[in-house]
């Protein structure tokens, strides 16, 4: 459905060294810097998948997001989706996509959002009867009834990103671009925003592509991340084969008799302890969560055990040190 073949992409970016004088020197003599944003990228994305692409700022994922929509021509390499060059056929492939981009917007600024959907629904030649269908759907998912016939200009930014989430899917691409679609979003509308994903995946096949800094977001929607760096794929596969890799280590908070002392165990630090209520780090490499459950229960009266995992932040944080990101 979706195939990259050896995607180059190169930028020429003006530098100067700080100062008036350096400032005079460049507009008669300009310096560039050769930046690559993508260096021979490939791969295959199926029918109906949901796909986290992740890397730290500047690895390339809004710039391939961009080659994806056509938006860009790439240096070199090829791109197919749905049999189509994004770039070469871009009237007709962008019948076949919804983008939205967390810091651009594709909503007209000084009129109403419903004006923006109006406008979308005769540029895209969307049937009036599929239009309502669609748009009352958005309108409740992502409760849009109070504000969306008020300007742009005046939403705050998570009303707007509701409203550019809505407007990508008001035509039915059967492929999906969120480009941090969730930037700006307080915990409901998340919420609501992944549950809405889910569902056109799961009822319409919609393949989606989301590139997030959130991780919440890739580990509540994704099966599946490739992780770029310096615009080279770095790893591809199971988002939780990544999460078991670096995932060393687990929080346990045991709360246990005060009159009783808590053993020494193999492979685990004792945090903290106070009251009857000790906090523990496992070393999961070389130790199970149930195996000190089991030790602690030996040696004292639990009464209560809480297993938190390491936060997902940190174990791709862990990642990005091992790629040298």
């Amino acid at each position: 459905m979706i195939t990259l073949k050896g995607i180059s992409k190169t930028y020429r970016i003006a530098k100067r060294a700080p100062g008036l004088l350096a400032a005079v020197k460049a507009l008669g003599k300009r310096e560039y810097e050769t930046v690559e944003a993508l260096q021979a990228l490939s791969f295959t994305i199926g029918k109906g998948e949901i796909v986290g692409y992740i890397g730290p700022n500047g690895a390339g994922k809004s710039t391939t997001i961009k080659i994806m929509s056509g938006i860009l021509v790439p240096d070199a390499g090829e791109c197919t989706i749905l049999g189509k060059t994004p770039w070469k056929n871009r009237v007709a492939h962008v019948r076949d996509i919804g983008v939205v981009f967390g810091q651009r917007t594709q909503l007209m600024w000084d009129i109403p959002a419903m004006d923006s959907f109006e406008l979308l629904r005769d540029v895209y030649k969307v049937p009036k009867e599929t239009f309502q269908t669609n748009l009352d759907e958005l309108v409740e998912v992502f409760q849009l009834a109070d504000f969306m016939n008020a300007p742009v200009r005046q939403l705050s930014l998570g009303q707007r990103m509701r409203c550019e989430i809505a407007a990508s899917l008001l035509h039915s691409p059967p492929i999906l671009f969120l480009d941090e679609p969730t930037i700006g979003l307080d915990a409901v509308s998340k919420v609501a925003v992944r549950q809405f994903i889910k569902r056109i995946n799961h009822d319409n096949g919609v393949t989606v592509v989301l590139t997030t800094h959130d991780m919440n977001d890739v580990d509540a929607l994704t099966d599946r991340v490739m992780l770029i760096g310096k615009g080279r794929l770095l790893y591809d596969g199971s988002f939780e084969t990544m999460k078991q890799r670096y995932s060393t280590s687990s929080l346990l908070t045991v709360d246990y008799d005060p009159a009783q002392t808590l053993p020494k165990l193999p492979h685990t630090l004792l945090l903290s302890c106070e009251n009857g209520r000790a906090v523990l780090e496992a070393d999961t490499l070389h130790t199970t969560i149930s195996a000190v459950i089991s030790a602690l229960s030996q040696a004292v009266t639990v009464q209560n055990v809480t297993v938190q995992a390491r936060p997902v932040e940190e174990i791709i944080a862990d990642a990005y040190k091992e790629f040298a990101l």
